[in-house]
């Protein structure tokens, strides 16, 4: 029996954690070529975050309930859709993922990896499909290369992190302190690099004999843009995913001339269907593999229930997770 109504998350208006309120509202019915999915477990994002404090609204058409990745079983089904009622997926969505119920658009809709749990399967969309859309299809990242990414505990560093060493990249990786970095190395990370230390540019040139990383991925931006640039090997490529920062910086873009560098960057959820959809495909077809390998694997930092929303908005904002935050809704 689909109920009525449901347990989701709002945000009271912009602000911080203390926005945030367990509400009730209706269960969504599903469209054409769309599930209805009784949400397991549901992914935390720093998106989630912006789009609380008022910095990233939804796209139009999208749920202003936040979430962008779930796992959980199919319910109900549009015409159009294929997947059977009691099918577990995972998903990546534009919004509704803290919800009892969630929408998902049938080509968004992944098998749960083999040997992985619903909890594990909620923590890979969003993650999972950024990396690989910034990393390898924009950043050209090539086996061989050397790889720097910022923020390698997070959940997209620790994804970030994995991918690369599969894809067959040197890695390296910025942190804070000791656990952090011993962390990103147990990742598969080769040099784990304290960035609260004097320069990380220094020691990523020092460790490249002042050759340079050939992508780096950044969610940091301010001035580790300028930073970035300084230690890019010729035909570096830097992508930008965030800006925890900020977007603006001096920067010396002699870098770029010189060196012929290539400087990138992407949103995901903005995106049409269509976009998404492509990227889901190349990584079904690239990734999936490798995830049910063990080469590629969620690292769990915390499971909140989702009326603790906020205190795992506030451990995300404290940046002293390792992996992702995760809430559980109906559980596995």
């Amino acid at each position: 029996m689909i109920p009525r109504t449901m347990q989701e998350i709002r945000f009271r208006g912009a602000g911080g954690p203390e926005v945030i309120a367990v509400a009730e509202g209706p269960v969504p019915q599903p469209g054409p070529n769309q599930y209805l999915v009784k949400v397991a477990y549901a992914g935390v994002n720093r998106p989630d975050c912006l789009q609380r404090a008022g910095g990233y609204p939804p796209p139009p058409g999208a749920p202003d309930v936040p979430g962008l990745e779930i796992s959980g079983h199919v319910v109900a089904a549009g015409e159009g859709a294929q997947m059977p009622v009691g099918a577990a997926l995972c998903a990546l969505v534009a919004g509704g993922g803290y919800a009892e119920y969630a929408l998902v658009d049938a080509p968004l809709a992944m098998p749960v990896p083999q040997g992985l749990s619903l909890v594990e399967a909620a923590a890979l969309p969003e993650n999972v499909l950024t990396v690989y859309d910034n990393v390898v299809t924009r950043g050209r990242l090539s086996a061989g290369e050397t790889f720097l990414v910022h923020g390698g505990t997070s959940g997209i560093g620790s994804i970030a992190i994995q991918m690369a060493k599969a894809w067959g990249a040197r890695v390296f990786a910025t942190a804070r302190g000791p656990e952090k970095l011993a962390f990103c190395r147990e990742l598969g990370a080769d040099l784990a690099i304290d960035y609260t230390g004097p320069d990380y540019a220094a020691e990523v040139l020092e460790a490249t004999n002042q050759q340079g990383v050939d992508v780096i991925l950044d969610m940091v931006g301010g001035d580790y843009i300028g930073r970035n640039l300084r230690c890019l090997a010729v035909e570096g490529r830097l992508v930008q995913i965030a800006f925890l920062k900020g977007s603006k910086a001096e920067i010396d873009f002699r870098h770029l001339m010189i060196r012929r560098l290539t400087m990138t960057g992407s949103t995901l959820r903005p995106r049409s269907l269509a976009l998404k959809a492509a990227i889901v495909s190349a990584v079904l077809r690239e990734i999936w593999p490798l995830v049910e390998r063990g080469a590629i694997r969620p690292r769990i930092d915390t499971v909140l229930p989702l009326a603790e929303a906020r205190a795992a908005h506030e451990r995300m904002e404290s940046s002293a997770h390792r992996g992702k935050i995760m809430l559980a809704v109906a559980g596995g």
